[in-house]
């Protein structure tokens, strides 16, 4: 088969396609023919030799995909060959056939192309995971979110929307902003010239949000303590600004404040298989209806996974990239959520 590889990190120039052998199907597993795969900036970190797959994961890039299945291994039930399904992967998405333990595995809606499902599951488990099971997020509260415009950004908001709470994002021109406020943000910053912790505390009549999702990381500790409302949390998911920070233990305690770090991709199976339960549990009808949806920016073959990675790295995407093999069109304009269809980035 073929799949997207490098000999060795680097930039941009050292993705090529490659013909390598197809994956095995073991016990509990899932094999799958890739019609689709979700681009991720965990796959540029890993790309530069940042981000290491976990020990026993493919080596290949690419942490979602989507397409039909193959083959089925002993003990797998629920599935079958021939069946439409998206699956969170630890590695191997940039390939023609992808594997994924059971678990791991979800049914596509009628309502989503494969196009669409391939990059629905890294960026909308992990804005579940982050502002629902590890944030807390409820009916009525309040969330800001860094990087509205970015794939977990436009899925955090939508899942937001779905459960009746509302949301702040930043992100990088006032283009993007008035997107994500399509999107469904109730507030959205551009973080070049406006103040986040203002616009948060405004939306919260005051009291502060309940939940920030901050990728950022070290620059934006204190902001965000001074921006969350008393027993508020924030969950940090990525270090884009750095890893280092000084921080009031006295200001935490005195506003009683839960700081969690996270990531999803080196979590064993089975509890990334109870996350896409509580996931499925929660949002089911909501994304069987098409009112979720990741916002796709626009396609590439996986020849031109090199154009898509300067794309990501540049900020020229609005939600997802995605790869599809076989050819296509390159930088073709994907499909997106209502209000965002066909656009192209802002």
């Amino acid at each position: 088969m073929q799949a997207v590889v490098f000999d060795a990190p680097g930039d941009e120039s050292v993705l090529r396609v490659d013909e390598v052998p197809s994956p095995d199907c073991g016990p509990g597993e899932v094999r799958i023919a890739v019609a689709a795969a979700g681009v991720n900036r965990a796959d540029l970190l890993q790309r530069r030799g940042h981000y290491p797959p976990p020990p026993g994961a493919s080596e290949i890039l690419g942490l979602e995909c989507a397409g039909s299945v193959l083959e089925v291994g002993r003990d797998v039930t629920g599935v079958a060959a021939g069946h439409r399904v998206m699956a969170l992967l630890t590695g191997g998405g940039y390939a023609e056939q992808a594997v994924a333990p059971s678990g791991c595995v979800i049914p596509v809606p009628d309502a989503l192309s494969e196009l669409e499902a391939g990059g629905l599951p890294e960026v909308f488990l992990t804005a579940f995971l982050n502002l629902f099971l590890l944030g807390g997020l409820e009916e009525g509260a309040t969330a800001l979110v860094h990087g509205g415009s970015g794939g977990v950004g436009t899925a955090a908001i939508q899942l937001a929307k779905a459960a009746g709470a509302r949301v702040v994002v930043t992100a990088g021109s006032d283009e993007r902003c008035r997107r994500c406020l399509e999107l469904g943000a109730e507030a959205a910053v551009n973080h070049r010239s406006q103040d986040f912790v203002a616009a948060a505390r405004e939306l919260s009549d005051g009291r502060g949000v309940d939940v920030v999702l901050d990728c950022v990381g070290g620059p934006y500790l204190e902001r965000h303590i001074e921006a969350l409302a008393v027993g508020g949390r924030l969950v940090v998911i990525g270090l884009q600004g750095g890893g280092h920070a000084e921080l009031d233990l006295a200001r935490l305690m005195r506003k009683r404040l839960t700081i969690v770090g996270s990531t999803l991709r080196a979590r064993p199976a089975a509890e990334k298989a109870e996350i896409i339960d509580a996931f499925s549990d929660r949002f089911t009808e909501p994304l069987a209806g098409g009112r979720l949806r990741p916002v796709i920016d626009r396609t590439f073959p996986f020849e031109q996974a090199a154009t898509a990675h300067r794309a990501l790295a540049g900020g020229e995407v609005f939600g997802k990239i995605v790869l599809v093999p076989g050819g296509g069109a390159e930088g073709q304009r994907g499909q997106g959520a209502e209000g965002t269809r066909g656009k192209g980035a802002g």
